[in-house]
């Protein structure tokens, strides 16, 4: 490999750097032991025996805590005291420039980089610091990003002294992590820098490239990304499902069964006439209740099983987003934010600066030997001994390529409990920390058990077939500590889970005391929350942990995709922009291709060579850019110029929907020639069958703030409108209105009267048909529990289809 000194003094200079930094011996030539005066500061001082360089302050003042009882020796004898510097680069201190490509397949994908502009007088002071310093200590973040930041600033201040210059690596900033890496240092992993280099060149290329034909095609300032514009075709896709989707009636029907002296109990009909029961309206679902009416009933069966519930695994970085996400509604960019200060340290009053977790961006679910068995201490002393799992529990990682160096994310020590540490942290630290500890602590509890029982009901002529089921804890387990969430995504639990009695006998007689017709829906598959993307995104083999909050909150700041409700929705401009990419390089954005660049990136670090690795990307990227290119006018003119269907109101040619810096506008097909054009709300809306109340003219669909309505064509002459109605009455006393759909300010939606304001009745429920029994309200609306299912209920009084408890 080749040596790389770059001698960069401007900001506006570049440095090509191919391959190494400095060789690094891995043992210290001499012993080091620190005073107490470890020095975090600015000002460097005249002298320095070792100095130490991290990202971020916070770290540096976490690592100044432990330096202080620092005592190595790497040859069997003590060595002089000696003072620790540490100095924080603020992360990464060289990049590919920003205002030109700085790689290209001329230069052989050498990347050409540069000093970064605001941290020109950190690299000059980090110089200066390592011209004095005896020995020198990298010690940036275990992962590849942190290795390239490490592998530059060696590279930056190589030139400048003669002394040994160290990569040190710790998973957790306690004593022992950093006194074992400052023990045993090692070099920077040139394999893991060229991973990341490749990562960042094959990033910059698309960027680049792509870039400018959505300039050319949409509108100026826009960008692709190789692995983002992936995360956005799935949202956009999901979105393509949700619009196609067309919802289907169905209905279930409980039954309330009572056994003589004994407490009823809720079953579900499962058969009827031997097959699976399908109702599809009401109508049937009244002839089904009319049947079970005259029917007699028995237990026909019932299975007894006790199973086993063990914990899930510690986190890893995308299960702790999704779990944040799911538990606090924390988005996947905040999480991270709050896990980094959990790792760099926190003040903990008389403690000082702690570092409560383990490194946060991992992919493995491996737990330290020694770790485990700290925990399996603690519980046998906190817990009972008979609460400790019989063996020592491990996890297998799912994904092979996994960088198993790292250990998942658990708390440095398990004696610094939620409750001790609370009043230190903030309620978004103190939520984070605690399902991290109590995670970590299930992993090594006995797992929990459970007895299920399942109850078949026939009638006397076995043509009806109803069915419960139903569970206990008999042994709580690691469920002391900590329980799942259930995923958003699983939707309502509608299997009729019951608590089953006790004293339930085969062939005991049953009474029908109650019938509960419930009416649903099918839904659409739900869009994709942050923590269900990175869920599919992990599950996909895209994106690494460190790069999944990134992709996210890069999509949002290009406005490619909206948050509302804690969903992403993609925006107009976002479908547009992936039309085109799909369109064009459906080779390239695709899920495949993208996990398994993920997966040469992981060959890469294991030794493969880099810039073969980017050849080889970039010789078909290339081929279909350059169709793009050539092709650019078909681009626009068929997947982002669309006609409106009117003319010209000054020339007769047709109106076109385009797209400018400030979103989609109307303006003329003739242009240049003709200069017409309007906004888009001054827009001709489609006419519908209605007629304005006010002048008699055509109504046509417009969107408001709180959703669709019908205006009248002659606005704005006439102001005239009129709701969008459900077809549903609405339930209150005299009133003759009807329910309509309406949002929030936040985009949630919302049910309510035509008659607003003299009516004010609102329901977030979605309204269903049906006749309350206890006031006749001619209106149902529909609940949506994770609980206990779809539940109907009166929008006027207080009755309800609630399943007994």
């Amino acid at each position: 490999m080749n040596k790389a000194k770059p001698k960069t003094t401007k900001a506006t200079k570049t440095v090509k750097q191919t391959a190494t930094t400095k060789k690094s011996k891995v043992t210290a030539k001499s012993a080091v032991k620190s005073s107490p005066k470890t020095k975090s500061s600015d000002v460097i001082p005249n002298g320095i025996d070792g100095l130490i360089i991290v990202e971020s302050p916070t770290k540096a003042r976490t690592l100044g805590k432990y330096l202080s009882s620092f005592k190595s020796s790497g040859d069997g004898t003590d060595s002089p005291s000696q003072d620790f510097f540490v100095m924080a680069s603020g992360g990464h201190i060289i990049d590919l420039p920003k205002k030109k490509i700085g790689v290209s397949a001329e230069s052989g994908f050498i990347p050409d980089y540069e000093i970064l502009p605001d941290k020109t007088q950190v690299v000059q002071k980090l110089k200066k610091a390592a011209k004095i310093a005896k020995s020198i200590y990298i010690a940036t973040d275990p992962d590849r990003e942190g290795e390239a930041i490490a592998w530059h600033i060696s590279n930056e201040i190589s030139s400048r002294t003669k002394s040994d210059i160290y990569r040190v690596t710790f998973n957790e900033i306690t004593r022992k992590a950093v006194h074992l890496a400052l023990s045993s240092p090692g070099k920077v992993d040139q394999q893991k820098v060229d991973a990341q280099q490749a990562r960042r060149v094959m990033d910059r290329l698309v960027g680049y490239k792509v870039s400018p034909l959505l300039w050319k095609t949409v509108a100026r300032g826009l960008s692709a990304g190789r692995v983002q514009s992936v995360a956005l075709r799935l949202i956009c896709e999901r979105e393509a499902e949700i619009t196609a989707f067309k919802s289907e009636e169905y209905w279930t029907i409980d039954g309330l069964f009572t056994p003589d002296k004994i407490n009823p109990f809720k079953a579900r009909l499962n058969k009827l006439d031997k097959k699976k029961a399908k109702i599809s309206d009401k109508e049937y679902s009244d002839k089904i209740c009319e049947r079970l009416n005259t029917a007699s009933f028995i237990i026909s069966d019932i299975k007894r099983s006790r199973k086993k519930r063990h914990p899930a695994a510690p986190y890893i970085t995308s299960t702790l987003q999704q779990d944040a996400g799911r538990r606090f509604g924390m988005t996947v960019k905040r999480t991270m934010s709050v896990a980094q200060k959990l790792y760099e340290g926190l003040e903990l009053g008389p403690k000082g600066s702690v570092g409560l977790i383990t490194y946060m961006r991992t992919d493995s679910t491996r737990i330290s030997d020694e770790a485990n068995a700290e925990l399996r201490d603690w519980i046998a002393s906190g817990y009972g001994v008979d609460m400790v799992n019989d063996t020592v529990r491990s996890f297998k990682n799912k994904k092979g390529a996994v960088q198993d160096a790292h250990e998942a994310i658990r708390p440095t020590d398990v004696k610094n409990t939620p409750d001790e540490v609370k009043p230190f942290l903030s309620p978004q630290e103190f939520k984070l920390y605690e399902t991290i500890w109590k995670r970590f602590v299930a992993t090594q509890m006995k797992p929990a058990e459970i007895d299920g029982t399942k109850v078949v009901i026939e009638d006397d002529s076995k043509t009806i077939e109803f069915g419960a089921t139903g569970q206990v804890i008999v042994f709580q387990g690691f469920l002391t500590v900590y329980q799942d969430v259930k995923d958003e995504s699983q939707g309502s639990d509608q299997n009729g889970a019951s608590l089953i009695p006790v004293g339930l006998e085969v062939g005991m007689g049953l009474d029908l005391s109650e019938i509960f017709p419930l009416q649903h829906f099918t839904q659409p598959p739900p869009r994709y929350s942050e923590a269900r993307l990175v869920k599919e995104l992990d599950e996909l083999g895209i994106g690494r942990p460190s790069t999944y909050a990134s992709i996210i909150t890069t999509i949002i700041d290009r406005k490619y995709v909206d948050r509302i409700e804690k969903n992403l929705h993609p925006t107009e401009l976002g479908e547009v922009v992936n039309k085109i990419l799909v369109d064009r390089f459906p080779d390239l954005f695709n899920v495949d291709f993208t996990a398994k660049m993920e997966e040469e990136l992981d060959r890469i670090e294991m030794g493969a060579n880099w810039l073969d690795v980017v050849k080889d990307f970039y010789t078909p990227f290339n081929e279909a850019l350059t169709v793009a290119e050539s092709t650019y006018k078909e681009i626009k003119k068929k997947l982002v110029i669309q006609p409106v269907g009117r003319a010209c109101p000054e020339c007769g040619e047709d109106l076109v929907y385009r797209w400018g810096r400030k979103g989609r506008f109307i303006s003329c097909s003739g242009f240049p020639k003709c200069k017409f054009a309007e906004n888009i709300n001054q827009e001709e809306l489609v006419e519908v069958d209605e007629k304005c109340p006010e002048c008699g003219q055509p109504m046509v669909m417009r969107s408001g703030r709180f959703g669709k309505f019908l205006g009248c064509s002659n606005y704005p002459k006439c102001k005239g409108i009129l709701a969008i109605t459900t077809g549903h009455k609405c339930p209150e006393d005299d009133c003759q209105g009807e329910i309509k759909e309406l949002r929030s300010k936040k985009g949630r939606l919302f049910y309510g009267c035509t008659k607003y304001p003299s009516c004010s009745f609102t329901s977030w429920d979605q309204p269903v048909e049906g006749n309350c029994p206890e006031c006749g309200a001619g209106t149902l609306f529909q609940k949506k529990s994770k609980k206990l299912g779809d539940i109907n209920h009166c929008g006027r009084c207080d009755w309800s289809q609630t399943p007994p408890s």
